[in-house]
Formats: C-alpha cells, sequence, structure tokens
C-alpha cells in the first residue's frame, strides 16, 4: 500500500468523524445542552441540528415531557402528636431547560426534599381528622408552595397528589371501633326510624280502614233502616187493604150476631193451645154470643122435631084409612115450642134468611 493510498484514507476517516460529530438528531419531546469550550452555547429542540466537533459538547438531555415521581412514604407529626406515614406523588414538568440543568444540582431530589418538609409543615398544623379528610386542601397548598420554589428552576409542578395516609396501628384500631360504634348507632337510629314510620303506617292504616269500616256500617244500617221502613210501609198499606177489604165485606154482609158466635167458637180451640195456657178469660160478649147461637141451634131443633112428627102422622093417618085400623098418636105427647119471635139484644135488623146463614165462615 502506497502513502498515498493511506493518506486518502486517514483523510476519509477523519471527515466521516468530523461529520458525524457536526450532525445532532433530536427526538421529539427532548432538548439537548450545548456547552462551547465549558459554556452554555444554545439549546437544540427536537430535529436536525449541526455542531461544531470537537468544540460544541452536549451536557445534558433533558425530558420535556409531564413526569410522575412517587416518593417514599415520610413520617409526618399532627398537632396532636401523632405520627403518621404519607405517600405522596408528583406531577412535574420541565419548562425551561437551561434552568433545570445550572440552576438546581438535581431538581428531583430538590423537589423530594421540598416536598417533604412543606408536608410536614402543613400537616403539624392540623390534627388527625382533619388530614385524613382535607387531602383536597393539602394537595392544593402544597402545589401552590412547590410551584412557587420550582418555578426559578425551570420546572412546573402540576399536581401532588397523598396517595395514603397510614397512622399508627393502636390509632387504627381506635379508629374501627369508633367507626363501628358509629355504624351501629346509624343502624339503631335507621331501625328505630323505620319501626316509628312502620307504626304511623299502620296506624293510618289501621284509622282508615276503621273509618271506612263505619262509614259502610253507617251506609249500610241506613239503607237497612230505609228498607225496613219501606217494608213496615208495604205491610201497612197490605194489612190496610187487607183491613179495608175485610169490614167492606162484614158490612156489604150485614152479618148477624150468629156468624160472631161461630167466629167465637172457632177463635176457642187458639186459646186453648200451649201447655202454659192455665187460665182463659172469656169476654162477655161471648156469652150473648153463645146464647144467640144456642137459641138458633134450639129453633132449628124444634123445626126439625116437628117435621119430622108431621110425617109420622101423616104416615099413620094414610095407614089407618087403607087398613081400616086406629090411628097411632103422636110420638110427641105436646106440640113444640114455638119459635121466639122476639129478637136478642145482639139481632140487628130482620133481614130475609139464605143458606149463606148457615156455612161456616172461614177468616
Amino acid at each position: 500500500m502506497t502513502p498515498t493510498l493511506i493518506l486518502t484514507v486517514v483523510l476519509i476517516a477523519v471527515g466521516a468523524l468530523v461529520l458525524y460529530r457536526s450532525v445532532r438528531i433530536v427526538p421529539q419531546a427532548t432538548a439537548d445542552i450545548i456547552e462551547r469550550f465549558g459554556r452554555y452555547h444554545r439549546t437544540l429542540n427536537a430535529g436536525l441540528s449541526l455542531v461544531v466537533p470537537f468544540v460544541d459538547q452536549v451536557r445534558n438531555r433533558v425530558d420535556l415531557r409531564e413526569q410522575v415521581v412517587p416518593f417514599a412514604p415520610q413520617p409526618v407529626i399532627t398537632a396532636e402528636n401523632l405520627v403518621v406515614s404519607i405517600d405522596t406523588v408528583i406531577y412535574y414538568q420541565v419548562t425551561d431547560t437551561k434552568a433545570a440543568t445550572y440552576e438546581v444540582a438535581n431538581f428531583l431530589t430538590a423537589i423530594e426534599q421540598l416536598t417533604v418538609t412543606t408536608l410536614r409543615n402543613i400537616i403539624g398544623g392540623m390534627d388527625l381528622e382533619r388530614t385524613l379528610t382535607s387531602r383536597e386542601e393539602i394537595n392544593t397548598e402544597l402545589r401552590g408552595v412547590l410551584d412557587e420554589a420550582t418555578g426559578r428552576w425551570g420546572i412546573r409542578v402540576n399536581r401532588v397528589e397523598l396517595k395514603a395516609v397510614d397512622p399508627p396501628d393502636s390509632i387504627k384500631e381506635a379508629m374501627e371501633k369508633q367507626m363501628r360504634a358509629d355504624r351501629d348507632k346509624r343502624a339503631s337510629i335507621l331501625t328505630a326510624e323505620g319501626q316509628k314510620q312502620s307504626a304511623i303506617l299502620t296506624a293510618e292504616g289501621e284509622r282508615t280502614s276503621a273509618v271506612l269500616r263505619a262509614r259502610g256500617q253507617a251506609e249500610a244500617a241506613v239503607l237497612g233502616a230505609e228498607a225496613d221502613a219501606k217494608a213496615q210501609a208495604a205491610r201497612a198499606r197490605g194489612q190496610a187493604q187487607a183491613i179495608a177489604t175485610v169490614f167492606k165485606a162484614i158490612h156489604e154482609g150485614n152479618p148477624d150476631e150468629r156468624l160472631l158466635a161461630y167466629q167465637y167458637l172457632q177463635t176457642l180451640p187458639r186459646i186453648a193451645e200451649g201447655n202454659s195456657n192455665k187460665l182463659w178469660i172469656v169476654p162477655s160478649e161471648m156469652g150473648k154470643a153463645l146464647e144467640g147461637l144456642g137459641g138458633f141451634f134450639g129453633a132449628v131443633k124444634s123445626t126439625a122435631d116437628n117435621a119430622a112428627g108431621n110425617a109420622v102422622n101423616s104416615a099413620a093417618g094414610n095407614a089407618a084409612g087403607n087398613d081400616g085400623a086406629a090411628q097411632v098418636p103422636s110420638p110427641r105427647s105436646e106440640p113444640p115450642a114455638p119459635i121466639s119471635a122476639e129478637p136478642s139484644e145482639l139481632d140487628g135488623p130482620p133481614r130475609p134468611r139464605d143458606e149463606d146463614d148457615y156455612r161456616p165462615y172461614s177468616p
């Protein structure tokens, strides 16, 4: 190999190395800090850039995306002198690469320590209950302090979150007992309120049912009374019509004392019905009616006897005339007593008699 060829190869190699050191490709969402002779020169953004080889040096490549950094649990003392362990999470983003590189040696460590000290200051003025229930307040106050302190470092703190707040075990047990007692108390209150509401609803239902039942009974009683009144009125009208019909029939038939006596005789068996009837009270009018009825039956009997005697005498006379024998005397030695023509006290005005006078009367 000749010296010329060797020199050409060396020059090509040096040119390639210079070209390689002159071209810088920066990825998206990142930035490179360029120093020239140890001094800040410029910041290379995303894309292709040219630098002076062996003169410009890349000091640091900064990620411009939002970063999420969890911090280890830190013991914090509350206003009640209780030690609680708090885990925090920081969301930050680099806004000035030069300040983040030259203003602070390690901005992540600085943010962590600033978070711990600020958190202790905030929690130190709160009791345990407020610490557990005021996370949003703590986050807002902590973010304000960190954002003010890290602003000159070229870092913006977007969010600060308390991931966990762990009190001591004894405090946890006491809190669990308290929460259990509170739950039992609320359960008892809710049960009592439910029973009260149930009793109220039951009483209202019973009252409504009783009112409706009373109204129904009242309406039923009213309707029953109206129905009874209508039935009694109908029966009264029927009885009045029957009485009027009977009264009309009696007056049209013009009854005498014998018919009344016959009705008394039909009524006597009804009076005698029952085992407890020991004493009969017969009105005086019934005696007079029976006397008239007895006179009537005596007159009828005398008439029948006279008719029978006349028939025997006629038959005997006919037999004597035919046989020439002596006449047979009448079986009655005395003539029949004539029927009294004098009317009794119960007789009405005389009227012609017919066969209806001797027909039994049915009520």
